[in-house]
């Protein structure tokens, strides 16, 4: 299987993260150039501590420490992927084809 440019995943996701946000994250609201949402892998019952940076693509949960640093890693988190499933399923996603 061919190398995924993980640099080139993550910032065609940033080009349109707003949307996929949207997608990933429905319910949420941007709150300056942040997007607060619920965190769908855990009991959360009000938006507020998991936050995205959409312009960095820098996410955390304040109330339980998980974080990381790019919208590959947030797929990660979100659908319990590898890191590399994570870009290769973004990758597709996006449209992007493997070199």
């Amino acid at each position: 299987m061919n190398a995924i440019d993980f640099a080139r995943v993550n910032m065609a996701a940033l080009a349109v993260l707003p949307s996929l946000l949207a997608r990933w994250l429905p319910g949420g609201r941007r709150q300056g150039r942040e997007y607060v949402a619920r965190n769908p892998r855990r009991t959360d019952r009000t938006a507020g501590s998991f936050r995205i940076n959409m312009t960095t693509g820098r996410w955390a949960d304040f109330a339980t420490g998980d974080a990381g640093g790019d919208p590959i890693s947030l797929a990660a988190f979100l659908f319990d992927l590898s890191q590399i499933d994570a870009a290769r399923r973004l990758s597709a996603m996006l449209g992007i084809r493997e070199e």
